[in-house]
């Protein structure tokens, strides 16, 4: 954005947990035209809400950590501050009108762009929005019957187009669920076992599926952030198919490691020895790792997985693995008194190294998981060396419990 503007521009705020989708909606409303300020969970944007008075629209997940979900903020939001719009985004696709606060919008992942700009740039155009007509919100505000209130909101929905979207499927997505579906109930009653136990089976294969639904629309939504944003500032189509290809991988590597660990905390060890192997040619040792080993989140092993292949490219192009006699030096401390974390990434006899002329995807990308893990990132462009360390809580790390 060009300097001095920025001050102009309605302040969208941003509420989503997973970093590369939180990135891809910065993207999202800097197109729209509206500066983005970014918040990790519901909490984060409560604190933001309470400390400033120039937040114009909500674009909050619903699914996230912390005290309150997306939803339940939306509501607050909604009775506490309601002039400011509100974009509802989810990977389940299961809200109606009579699920979410007045006049806000819901979506579902993976976002189409274009939609998700016209719809942001109507609702900050057209002030409040009037989703239900006028006669059907009065009927909603003359009764406290829920079988009214959907009524209410069925009549309401026929006229917008955008409510075709909330009850759309992917058909590609929906297909694939129904061969990955097992009829239990046949199977079951083939071993011969009884109602009840069917009854159980079903429900359990039924949250089963949700699940993998739920899973599979927020992978295609990051692997569509990835793709988008790779080639936003891409300079060939070569450096963007290889950007993508690369960040994939090391995608797809987080999810093996997650899945060993059956997909709950996994080793901060493993996690970063993962990540780094595949550019420690012929096992050189060229990296030299040390730390004492915990275990951290599924959230936390997919961004530092990601942001250390964004380290690990960097220095094989402009860094330490440039040249035969370069080495890496990643260590990692635990300060029990203040409870925090702090990780190191050292690069030692490489060329001398300077600061970006442009902020590009990957330097975001390194910077952010800082913020996504409430703690700070500091980047040091040495002649000896680049120099990038992470300090977070340990809270942010390891799950409760």
């Amino acid at each position: 954005m060009a300097p001095g503007v920025a001050a102009d521009l309605p302040n969208v705020l941003i509420v989503e947990d997973e970093m590369m989708l939180r990135m891809r909606a910065v993207d999202i409303v800097e197109d729209a035209g509206y500066m983005p300020i970014e918040a990790v969970n519901a909490d984060d944007a409560l604190k933001i809400l309470e400390s400033r008075s120039d937040i114009e629209l909500l674009f909050t997940d619903i699914q996230m950590p912390g005290s309150i979900d997306g939803l339940k903020l939306a509501y607050a939001v909604h009775e506490r501050w309601p002039l400011i719009k509100i974009m509802i985004v989810s990977g389940q696709l299961k809200l109606t009108d009579a699920d979410k606060p007045a006049d806000s919008r819901f979506f579902g992942k993976p976002l189409d762009v274009k939609t998700m700009i016209a719809e942001m740039q109507d609702m900050m155009g057209k002030g409040s929005l009037a989703i239900i007509p006028t006669d059907i919100a009065t009927l909603i505000t003359k009764t406290s019957h829920p079988e009214s209130i959907r009524k209410a909101a069925r009549l309401g929905s026929s006229a917008a187009t955008a409510q075709e979207f909330l009850t759309a499927e992917n058909d590609s997505l929906r297909l694939l669920l129904e061969q990955a579906g097992i009829d239990a109930k046949t199977l079951l009653a083939q071993a011969g076992i009884d109602a009840k136990e069917r009854e159980a089976a079903d429900k359990l294969q039924k949250l089963i599926l949700e699940e993998l639904h739920h899973r599979i629309k927020n992978t295609l939504a990051t692997v569509s952030a990835i793709a988008s944003q790779s080639l936003r500032t891409a300079t060939s189509i070569e450096h963007g198919q290889h950007a993508i290809e690369g960040r994939l991988v090391a995608l797809g590597r987080a999810h093996d490691l997650l899945l060993q660990a059956r997909w709950a905390n996994a080793s901060l060890a493993n996690t970063v020895r993962g990540a780094t192997e595949p550019y420690d040619s012929e096992s050189a040792g060229r990296f030299s790792i040390e730390g004492p080993d915990i275990r951290i989140t599924s959230g936390a092993v997919i961004a530092l997985a990601m942001t250390l292949n964004e380290l690990c490219t960097n220095t094989t192009k402009f860094g330490a693995l440039s040249v035969p006699a370069g080495r890496i030096e990643i260590g990692w401390k635990i300060d029990d008194g203040r409870q925090r974390l702090q990780l190191t990434w050292t690069e030692k006899d490489g060329p001398s190294v300077h600061a970006p002329s442009r902020r590009s995807f990957g330097t975001r990308l390194i910077g952010s998981l800082g913020q996504q893990l409430k703690g700070e990132v500091h980047l040091a462009y040495d002649e000896s060396g680049f120099v990038y360390v992470l300090d977070v809580p340990m809270a942010s790390l390891v799950a409760p419990g």
